[in-house]
């Protein structure tokens, strides 16, 4: 996406639903995000209906017809499933496969065997951060959390210990390190050089996991100390099964759908041409939903059979698997109506009114931009874009390492505070079994450690380099 496509996107983009002043459109927000916190948290309403409750509410103090309301929330929570709903079903297929043959038991086993004690949540924001370079980020969750859970459980570590190392892995690669998507649109929106974008992030990355993954983990441990929830661990695998898988076989099983999608970002950058038959046929096996579903039929010949599944247990197994998380499913995508009916009431564009006039560096302003749309918005991916678009204009003069800093201080803003606006809020909260408060005293903190954390090396780098 170029400077000008960047520019005739913003023309092209639709009306707001509502004629609403800022000042309006401010305290509908306020007033929505009220409200599901409000019912989730005091009234015990379940966090679908919630959603939904507070999307009314907000399209109905901004002044918006309830029709278009329920359209842009419908169209939000269809987009969301459609983008992770495959995936996460997908996801819970693989887990249920690793669980019943005994892979996923290969795995944690070997896990406790070489990585015990204080080394364990190194090991873990090792795994997440190589696993997270290529893949999606709500991809990365459903192919690690059976396996953080299981760590957790067997090894009798706290969830938080484990499980925040793991998140703050797959986000800090999600949010600075291309090929993700945000990155990459960043970069071509700002001109930025894509290798020294890559070169910085890994730099800015190491120390930015560090801090909020093992460090902080110690004090959300003790802020939320929580054991695995059981309806979501993946019990161990029967003894009757006549072998359990290699571990060889099983760790392949678990890369495959890394390695797809990492060789299609390396053809995409190595060719870079659309109509190329090679990149074409890697762009179709490296999208995430033909990936996950290749690791699966895989699956049943590098897991299923040596474990003695007959052709019989498979499609039970499969049923199984996906009963858990029709309620993850629900709240994710309400998540997302909710996200929707923000961007179409026009707070995005609010937020870009009310930032342009200010007078501050460019990386902060960057910085700033970012951290106020995803507050808005709930997306990373719409603050990256937005917050591009509006500062490409300052890359002109900027060096190219400047202007990779500028991406990048783009990318850290984006992070900050995921809430109840969140999918990813709502993914991190079902699977961990976390109550709201819970949730953003470690998952909403451990982002905003990242944003900012990330946000000041990348200032500091702009005064040495």
């Amino acid at each position: 996406m170029t400077r000008l496509s960047v520019e005739m996107l913003a023309a092209d983009a639709p009306e707001p639903i509502t004629s609403a002043g800022h000042a309006q459109l401010g305290i509908a927000v306020l007033a929505g995000i009220a409200v599901i916190v409000l019912l989730i948290t005091k009234f015990k309403l379940h966090a679908f209906l919630a959603l939904t409750i507070g999307s009314l509410t907000l399209g109905a103090i901004a002044g918006a017809p309830l029709d278009k309301v329920l359209t842009s929330f419908s169209a939000g929570l269809g987009t969301t499933v459609a983008g992770v709903g495959v995936l996460i079903a997908l996801g819970a297929i693989l887990g249920k496969m690793l669980a019943d043959s005994g892979g996923a038991d290969q795995i944690v086993d070997t896990i406790l065997e070489k990585a015990g004690g204080r080394s364990m949540p190194w090991a873990m924001v090792l795994i997440a951060s190589v696993i997270g370079l290529p893949l999606f980020f709500e991809v990365g969750i459903v192919l690690l959390i059976p396996v953080v859970l299981m760590v957790a459980k067997r090894g009798s570590y706290s969830l938080m210990r484990i499980g925040i190392p793991a998140l703050a892995g797959l986000s800090v690669m999600h949010g600075l390190v291309p090929p993700h998507p945000g990155p990459l649109v960043a970069i071509d929106a700002v001109g930025a050089d894509l290798g020294i974008t890559l070169a910085l992030g890994v730099l800015v990355a190491v120390p930015t996991v560090i801090i909020a993954g093992p460090v902080f983990s110690k004090y959300a441990a003790r802020w939320v100390d929580v054991p695995a929830p059981e309806k979501m661990i993946p019990q161990r695998a029967s003894e009757e099964l006549d072998k359990r898988p290699g571990f060889g076989a099983t760790l392949f099983t678990v890369l495959l759908p890394v390695i797809l999608m990492l060789a299609k970002a390396l053809v995409d950058i190595v060719i870079d041409d659309p109509e190329n038959l090679v990149q074409r046929v890697f762009d179709v096996i490296g999208a995430p939903m033909i990936a996950l579903l290749a690791s699966v039929l895989v699956g049943i010949f590098t897991l299923l059979r040596p474990a003695g599944f007959s052709k019989e247990r498979i499609s039970p197994l499969v049923e199984k698997s996906l009963m858990p998380i029709a309620g993850i499913l629900l709240i994710v995508g309400a998540g997302g109506g909710f996200k929707q009916t923000l961007i179409d009431t026009g707070v995005g564009q609010m937020v870009l009114d009310i930032s342009e006039d200010w007078a501050i560096p460019a990386l902060l302003l960057a910085w700033l931009i970012a951290v106020v749309i995803r507050l808005a918005t709930g997306s990373a991916t719409v603050a990256t874009v937005s917050a591009a678009g509006l500062v490409a204009p300052l890359a002109a003069d900027m060096s190219s390492t400047h202007a990779a800093l500028l991406v990048l201080a783009i990318g850290a803003g984006s992070l900050f505070f995921s809430h109840v606006n969140d999918a990813g809020f709502w993914m991190v909260k079902e699977y961990f079994g976390l109550s709201v408060g819970q949730n953003i005293k470690t998952w909403s903190v451990m982002e905003t450690i990242i944003s900012v954390v990330a946000g000041g090396i990348v200032l500091l780098l702009s005064l040495v380099i």
